[in-house]
């Protein structure tokens, strides 16, 4: 079976593409991209000096850069856990999860 429903149903014609998988892949590129920038900008911003003066990183960019991300990181897992145990909450409360709105 295909990621993106390749040959996944015999009915399917050969070569047709899952649109609903083609889709849910494009969302979650977007949100891939999404992180990714933000992780770049974010540590370009806090550990690399404006005014470059060497073509690599110096060792203190490294490590900074290293620390920078490992901790956007973390912070990205500790933030989706807590979304989770608020919409299970709400679920079991009998709201739909949908924090209020």
């Amino acid at each position: 079976m295909s990621f993106l429903g390749l040959g996944a149903t015999p009915s399917a014609p050969s070569g047709a593409v899952n649109q609903q998988a083609m889709q849910m892949a494009l969302a979650e590129l977007d949100l891939i991209t999404d992180v990714f920038n933000k992780v770049v900008s974010s540590c370009h911003a806090k550990c690399i000096n404006q005014r470059y003066a060497e073509p690599d990183l110096n060792k203190g960019e490294s490590v900074c850069i290293d620390r920078c991300v490992a901790k956007f990181f973390d912070v990205n897992k500790k933030v989706g856990e807590r979304l989770q145990q608020a919409g299970a909450a709400a679920q079991a409360a009998g709201g739909v999860g949908s924090f209020g709105m």
